[in-house]
Parts: C-alpha cells; sequence; structure tokens
C-alpha cells in the first residue's frame, strides 16, 4: 500500500506540470487528438519534469499491482487528485473551500477502509490467451475511440478523451498483472505498450484542448472501474474474509472524494504581462 501512496504522489504532483506544459505547447490544428501535440509539450521543461515524476509513479505502481489486488490501487491512484489539491492550495496558491478540504479527508477515510479491507491478489486467469488477446483489442479500441473524439463538441470530446486515456492506462493495469518476464509472444506486452501511449496521447489532448476539470473526472472513472472489475471477476482479487463490504464502501467513498476534487487537474491561467511604464 505505500508503493500506491507513492504512486499517488507522483501522479498527482505530474498532473499540474503537464496541464501547465499542454497548455503551453505551440497551438495545432483544432482536432480532438493532436498527433504532433505531444512532441510540441516535449519541449516545455514542466512537461518534461512532469513525464519524470509519472515514470517514478509508474514504477512504484507495477511494485503496487504484483503485491495488492486491482482495486486498492486504482482507488489509491484516483487519490493522486486529493495530493494535487494540497499542492495547489500551497504552491499556486489556490483556494480550497471547505467541500473541497472535506473531499480531501473522504478520500483519506476511503484509502484507510481499502487499506483495512483488502485481501490478496489474485492470479487466476493470468495465463488466459483469451483475456491476453481481449487486452490488446482494447488498447487498439482506445486509439479509435480517441480518433473518433475529435469530431465531437469540446465539453463531450473532453470527457470522451479523458474516458479514454483512463481505460488506457486500465488497460495497462491489468497488463502488468499478466506479465511475469519480457516473452514477446505475449499479447499482454503489445497491450501495456499500445494502452500506455494512447493514454499518454489522449490525455495531452484532452489537458490541452478541453476542461481539463472534465477530462480528469472521465480519466478517474476510466482507470478505476474497469480494472477493478476485471481483477475481481476474473483475476480472483480477493478482501479479506467478512470484509467485503467494507472494501466496496471504501472504493466508493474514494472514487467520490476523488471526482469532487477532479477541478484541481485544471492548469492554473497564465499571468497577463504587465503593461511597460509610460514616461
Amino acid at each position: 500500500m505505500v508503493c500506491a501512496l507513492g504512486s499517488a504522489l507522483c501522479f498527482g504532483a505530474a498532473s499540474v506540470l503537464q496541464a501547465l506544459g499542454a497548455r503551453a505547447a505551440e497551438p495545432g490544428t483544432g482536432g480532438g487528438v493532436d498527433v504532433t501535440l505531444l512532441w510540441r509539450a516535449l519541449r516545455q521543461w514542466r512537461y518534461v519534469a512532469g513525464l519524470g515524476l509519472d515514470g517514478l509513479g509508474f514504477v512504484l505502481q507495477i511494485v503496487a499491482l504484483r503485491t495488492l489486488p486491482i482495486y486498492a490501487v486504482g482507488a489509491s491512484l484516483a487519490a493522486s487528485l486529493a495530493v494535487t489539491a494540497v499542492i495547489a492550495s500551497r504552491v499556486l496558491n489556490v483556494r480550497l473551500r471547505r467541500i473541497e478540504w472535506t473531499a480531501v479527508g473522504v478520500v483519506c477515510l476511503g484509502l484507510a477502509m481499502l487499506a483495512l479491507a483488502s485481501g490478496r491478489e489474485g492470479h487466476d486467469g493470468t495465463d488466459s490467451a483469451t483475456l491476453q488477446w481481449g487486452l490488446l483489442v482494447a488498447a487498439f479500441a482506445v486509439l479509435a475511440v480517441g480518433a473518433a473524439a475529435g469530431r465531437l463538441p469540446e465539453r463531450p470530446r473532453a470527457l470522451t478523451l479523458g474516458l479514454a486515456a483512463g481505460f488506457g492506462f486500465g488497460v495497462v493495469e491489468v497488463a502488468v498483472r499478466l506479465i511475469d518476464s519480457v516473452d514477446l509472444t505475449n499479447p499482454a506486452l503489445y497491450a501495456l505498450l499500445v494502452g500506455g501511449g494512447a493514454a499518454f496521447l489522449l490525455l495531452t489532448s484532452a489537458l490541452h484542448r478541453g476542461s481539463v476539470t472534465t477530462a480528469t473526472a472521465g480519466l478517474v472513472l476510466g482507470e478505476t472501474i474497469g480494472p477493478a472489475l476485471v481483477g475481481v471477476v476474473w483475476l480472483g482479487d480477493q478482501t479479506r474474509e467478512g470484509y467485503g463490504w467494507l472494501a466496496v464502501l471504501g472504493f466508493a467513498v474514494a472514487i467520490a472524494g476523488s471526482l469532487t476534487l477532479a477541478r484541481f487537474g485544471e492548469a492554473p491561467a497564465a499571468p497577463e504581462a504587465a503593461p511597460e511604464a509610460v514616461g
């Protein structure tokens, strides 16, 4: 659980840096998904710093996924929004209202409930060819949904891009559990690469082109609910005996608190240049 919370700390700090870097990049074609946007964003040091934190967070996430049920790790990653909110209140001088401080506390309560109720991670079906190929199909489906999102109006476009990015990261979460070694014949390995790459591309486009609040809410839903269901139903993730109700309640509480804090994915507006003094 320590690694899952450490991953949330890294992702929470990275989200603000990436949003700032993506929005500082040169504008592109105006479509829903701009393939060259990622290259332009990489010229922004804040975006690169955010990627560095994401890399560290991903390593910690892998360790957590190998030792905890997916539902516990997913809820911990959603709690990165609470980290973002606290950082925003201190570093970016964003004022948290009472409801938002309450939401931070709710997220912490939900994670505490999950930590108490979580059982062992499951290993059922990890060698299932159906699940491995299904993940690869899902990864390419994420790309297809992102491409189709370019035709949508701004608000549903941001939600769709964020949701698709969340599913892409969800593919990565499940794939990590299906890979024991570097096996080039394992479809789950390619699902991890395609799903992770697609998720980064779609999330960068969402941060750049639409409401980051809306995109972040979609991201939270996509990367938590789907993978949690796969972990419980297919892989056999368990809770401690007699604590199943507490795990469900803790998961719901953590996600609800995270969605309340979704607006803290929003990058602060760049300050306007001060007019030059005359005389």
